[in-house]
């Protein structure tokens, strides 16, 4: 396998900060909870809430739709739940990529039988061309196109989270 740079850590950084304030703006005086799903979003969601000054809970889903594959199966399975309380609070999913939306909409009806006040997603990264679900990212890094991306806790076959920068995968 070959890594090209396709987002170095400066850009990433950027977007982080942007996404942190407007996150900040938009809840700030609220009990948030942010819960990032697992294992994608830990390395993106710990930078973001270190930019954060607001009240707020950290929880974590474990969620699968990819095994070891480099596209998403289709099928969502919940492997481990949010901990904390969601009812009457605003809730913030916490995604390093979006593309099928599978996932993403698999949970959002999960929590919505929980009764939060609302249901919002960060995601780092969209590859909208794979949408197969509609919805709406409330808080994005960047658009991409339809390429397999390593790094900053991206992953294939749980390889290649620890790059620090956001690499296209290519097979040599």
């Amino acid at each position: 396998m070959k890594l090209e740079v396709f987002l170095d850590q400066h850009q990433i950084s950027q977007a982080v900060e942007r996404l942190a304030g407007e996150i900040q703006r938009d809840y700030e005086g609220m009990d948030l909870l942010m819960l990032g799903v697992l294992k994608g979003s830990f390395i993106f969601m710990a930078d973001l809430v270190r930019h954060l000054r607001l009240p707020l809970e950290m929880d974590f889903v474990r969620l699968s739709s990819y095994g070891d594959a480099t596209e998403s199966s289709g099928r969502v399975s919940m492997t481990q739940g949010p901990s904390g309380e969601v009812k009457g609070r605003p809730v913030l999913i916490v995604e390093d990529i979006v593309d099928s939306g599978l996932t993403v909409d698999f949970l959002m009806k999960h929590l919505a039988r929980q009764g939060p006040a609302s249901v919002r997603i960060c995601a780092l990264l969209d590859k909208p061309s794979r949408r197969q679900v509609p919805l709406s990212i409330h808080y994005l890094g960047f658009q991409i196109p339809d390429l397999f991306v390593v790094g900053y806790g991206l992953d294939y076959g749980e390889k290649y989270r620890h790059l620090p920068d956001i690499c296209v995968l290519k097979q040599e």
